[in-house]
């Protein structure tokens, strides 16, 4: 069996102000703000602190690694807000899975994956080491779900549609990666609705993809949970319907 993370990691207090990142939460919008380099030098940051957390993987023997998201605000806004459709000057609202009203995307057109979002992330850390090495992209139940619909009108249409996006992003990452990851974290916060259109999305996400694709779901961050005075749930309510999901493996908390 290989060890591997779950796709995010821990990053640095010189890249990252996370003061300034609790204080917005899971960003489902752009926050500029939370980086600490300025932009002329902000690539050259990253880069660095994707080469340490690649390297802390090796040395504690991870066999999949990962670039631990260091260039991202969230596992979300990288990929959501460089879709065609979204309006970047006026987000949207929609409710977190603790109940509360939060910035999303604003969706004002059809949504389409223009170019390559994660490619460049990807082939660096190919780059950076021997060992396999694992991607994660956003899935279109959770893009669904943080969304402020304004053109498709219809959870399951906007889905499908974030699905198409996800599908040919994972195109082009597969040959660069040796394991495809949907983050989808609200399959377990919104279970009946995620039973009622969830499954064709990701299917549709997943489909032509010869590599090993994986779907991860968990409770949320401890430090919402803290925030918000809530519990994480005992169990996993939508576990037996990915029995079904063209998923290869699935990923839980």
């Amino acid at each position: 069996m290989l060890t591997t993370v779950v796709g995010s990691y821990p990053q640095p207090g010189w890249l990252v102000d996370q003061a300034k990142l609790a204080a917005v939460g899971v960003p489902r919008v752009r926050a500029p703000e939370v980086w600490r380099v300025a932009a002329p030098w902000l690539a050259e940051a990253q880069e660095d602190a994707v080469r340490l957390a690649v390297r802390d993987q090796e040395r504690a023997g991870v066999d999949l690694v990962t670039d631990g998201e260091q260039r991202r605000e969230s596992y979300f806004n990288q990929f959501a807000n460089a879709l065609d459709g979204v309006d970047l000057e006026r987000p949207g609202t929609a409710l977190s899975r603790l109940g509360r009203p939060i910035p999303v995307p604003r969706i004002v057109g059809p949504i389409r994956r223009a170019r390559p979002v994660g490619l460049d992330d990807a082939r660096f850390l190919r780059s950076v080491t021997d060992r396999p090495v694992k991607v994660t992209v956003p899935g279109p139940f959770t893009l669904a779900q943080l969304a402020e619909d304004e053109h498709y009108r219809d959870e399951a249409r906007l889905a499908l549609a974030y699905a198409e996006a996800v599908n040919a992003e994972l195109r082009d990452l597969e040959p660069h990666v040796d394991v495809l990851q949907l983050d989808e974290p609200y399959l377990q916060a919104r279970p009946d609705r995620a039973r009622a259109y969830a499954l064709p999305a990701l299917d549709r996400a997943l489909a032509g993809l010869t590599k090993p694709t994986c779907v991860h779901l968990c409770f949320g961050y401890a430090a919402s949970h803290a925030r918000a005075g809530t519990t994480k749930p005992s169990g996993y309510s939508f576990l037996p319907e990915l029995e079904r999901c063209a998923a290869r493996q699935v990923s839980i908390e």
